[in-house]
């Protein structure tokens, strides 16, 4: 697999694929994602069956090359429901960390590492040497309705990144639906200390959208080259939320400035 140095990701609550027309519609929900093009989708509000067998819209999005990774928080009769993660690209490892704050509804984070290709030997190595893979990680989440239980959500998120995060966020993505209504919501600014914002257009209600309830992050070694969220007749049938895109790009060692080790291995292949 080449080194993919361009990744599109986005981020989209399905409010269960009922649509603005209060009509559920799973294949509806799935060609709207079909349409994003992105490597990796981020869903909330996501019900899935307690069985392996796949929902409708899993199974159109199987066809199109998404591995789903669920990241379910309650279950609900004969469905889970919560996150789910879906990627085009090879995934490393999934895990699930439950944010869930007492007396509130049961909320969590997927976290996950993905493959971008593999980055060649260094100049000199031994012939024997083989390629090492680029990983990426991308966390996603649906947070809280109170103010304080999402305050203590973000320090949850913050503080599993830095003990599981050794060599640094350069190649870290996070994203999903925040629940929160101000663009510079205090309770934002500790992750703005550790990632990149990046769009924060509004995207709820998706008929007339007025606030920015979905957001993404990005580390220093990934460059936003464009986003935004997707307004068409489509996405404002298929769901109360607009789904939020955006396109990285691999930075180099110039562009980064950053000690951070993952990043250091992605400027000796880029040759920055």
């Amino acid at each position: 697999m080449g080194l993919r140095e361009t990744i599109r990701v986005a981020s989209y609550n399905i409010h269960r694929a009922v649509g603005g027309d209060r009509r559920k519609d799973p294949l509806r929900i799935a060609e709207t994602i079909a349409a994003l093009d992105a490597d990796l989708i981020a869903l909330q509000e996501v019900e899935t069956p307690v069985r392996e067998a796949p929902l409708i819209f899993l199974q159109r999005l199987a066809a199109l090359g998404y591995e789903a990774r669920l990241g379910h928080t309650m279950q609900r009769g004969a469905h889970h429901y919560g996150n789910l993660l879906l990627s085009r690209l090879p995934v490393l490892s999934h895990h699930r960390l439950d944010i869930s704050q007492p007396g509130r509804e049961p909320r969590g984070l997927i976290d996950v590492r993905i493959t971008l290709g593999s980055l060649s030997p260094p100049a000199g190595a031994e012939a024997s040497a083989t390629a090492a893979p680029l990983v990426l990680r991308c966390l996603a989440t649906h947070l809280g309705l109170n103010a304080s239980e999402r305050r203590r959500q973000i320090a949850a998120i913050l503080s599993h990144l830095r003990t599981t995060s050794p060599g640094g966020c350069a190649l870290t993505v996070l994203m999903g639906d925040f629940n929160e209504w101000r663009r510079n919501s205090p309770r934002l600014a500790p992750i703005d200390r550790l990632l990149r914002p990046a769009a924060m257009p509004a995207s709820f209600p998706s008929g007339w959208p007025l606030l920015a309830l979905d957001r993404l992050w990005h580390g220093h070694g990934l460059e936003l080259v464009e986003g935004s969220v997707v307004r068409t007749s489509a996405t404002r049938a298929a769901s109360d939320h607009l789904p939020l895109w955006a396109e990285l790009r691999l930075r180099s060692a110039g562009e980064a400035g950053a000690p951070d080790c993952a990043c250091s291995r992605l400027v000796a292949d880029l040759g920055g």
